[in-house]
């Protein structure tokens, strides 16, 4: 059995001890570090390359996005799980931006967090059911009007020059919070189209769910403007 090395951030004693005896309770997780602020956090993560870094969000020197950027740019190969009180929009997009692999919120059952920190270490994204509402909620407070179809000039980041115009015209609407039915009368296609469209996106991204590809599209600037 692999054990999955953990790294715990946070500022608080008392949440970081509990955290630390959570994942100490589990046959295949080791924590190898503990750091109290967001300098130490990513020094820790440099020295000791946890295959996790279970990151708070509001920490001393560094914030957690701020913290979870510094570990990604340095291609540690260390995956940053966010654990964290807030789900606004204010601490979810930067951290989603600075390339965490998931989020939960603190009021998370133990065997969640659990979970998550397999999946993050497996490749996998994982998405707090808030906030993945907040990321739909935001899409669709914004007051602009959104076009029948995203227009083809718009510019494609490079994580998704793999994927077809049809392919990314899906994911843009699906970051929208459009179901299919939604995604399919914007498109003038079928549904099967939409589903065959999102299979083939899912596989191309290795991504697992709806929810992993929201959170996909939010961090390469996919969803920001419906």
């Amino acid at each position: 059995m692999t054990t999955i090395r953990v790294l715990v951030a946070d500022d608080q004693a008392v949440v970081r001890d509990g955290v630390v005896l959570l994942l100490s309770s589990a046959d295949d997780m080791e924590v190898v570090g503990q750091a109290g602020d967001g300098r130490e956090a990513v020094r820790l993560a440099g020295e000791l390359r946890p295959d996790v870094a279970l990151v708070d969000l509001r920490m001393p020197e560094l914030d957690g996005a701020r913290v979870t950027a510094a570990i990604t740019a340095e291609d540690l190969g260390t995956r940053v799980l966010i654990l964290t009180t807030y789900a606004d929009d204010e601490a979810v997009l930067p951290a989603l931006r600075a390339g965490a692999a998931g989020y939960l919120t603190k009021d998370a059952a133990g065997e969640a967090v659990l979970a998550a920190v397999r999946d993050v270490a497996a490749g996998r994204t994982v998405l707090d059911p808030a906030v993945q509402q907040r990321l739909v909620q935001l899409v669709i407070a914004d007051p602009s009007p959104a076009p029948a179809a995203p227009a083809p000039t718009t510019a494609v980041p490079p994580a998704a020059e793999g994927l077809t115009r049809r392919e990314i015209d899906v994911v843009r609407l699906v970051a929208q919070g459009l179901n299919n039915r939604q995604v399919a009368k914007e498109m003038v296609v079928s549904e099967a189209t939409v589903k065959t469209h999102l299979n083939h996106v899912l596989a191309k991204l290795a991504l697992d769910d709806r929810g992993a590809l929201i959170a996909w599209a939010w961090r390469h600037g996919l969803a920001d403007t419906p």
